[in-house]
């Protein structure tokens, strides 16, 4: 297979967190934007994966997330682990507050959906004060990157991390394994 001329751009775990750090949580957007990234860097879904997202798509007490007609008009199935479902379950009390009638599990404050444009530049916005390297090369899709490279690195199974990502051929996903690769290749050299 040949090599991309690109790799993803993949977060470091120091850098997740200055980007999660980013968001004034004390407020309803930010709060969002915030639970926007950790849903992206914990399930690997796309932003517009993520702004569809409504309130039955997620089962609170099991982690179950159902992704409902992603790219290709497929639905696939993911699971989000007890902190994460621990936050959206506070922010279900916030949202109905704020936006009672919002169809969507993270809304505008007026209930409607997220759009995708906004979700971009509000990862950019975070990575710029978060002082990312390449902050050009930030956005939602990093995320999915990030998760998908932490999923391949953990478990060491690509078909996992195509399962999660919902690509229907193998060769896309294989991307992550030249990025763990490319670490190899560092980590070795350096012994």
């Amino acid at each position: 297979m040949a090599r991309p001329d690109k790799l993803p751009r993949v977060l470091t775990e120091e850098e997740t967190d200055r980007l999660l750090a980013q968001p004034n949580q004390r407020y309803f957007g930010p709060c969002r934007d915030y639970l926007y990234m950790r849903v992206m860097l914990k399930a690997g879904l796309r932003a517009s994966e993520a702004t569809a997202l409504r309130p039955e798509h997620i089962d609170l007490m099991s982690g179950k997330l159902m992704v409902r007609e992603g790219k290709g008009a497929k639905d696939r199935t993911l699971w989000i682990g007890e902190e994460l479902l621990e936050e959206l379950q506070d922010w279900m009390d916030r949202r109905k507050a704020t936006a009672p009638k919002a169809d969507y599990l993270l809304p505008t404050s007026k209930g409607t959906q997220v759009a995708t444009s906004h979700l971009r530049r509000s990862v950019k916005r975070y990575a710029k004060g978060a002082n990312i390297e390449e902050v050009e090369r930030v956005s939602p899709h990093t995320l999915r990157h990030t998760f998908a490279t932490r999923l391949y690195r953990e478990t060491g199974k690509i078909r996992l991390v195509q399962k999660a990502l919902g690509h229907s051929d193998l060769s896309t996903t294989m991307i992550y394994t030249h990025v763990v690769d490319e670490e190899l290749e560092g980590a070795m050299k350096g012994l």
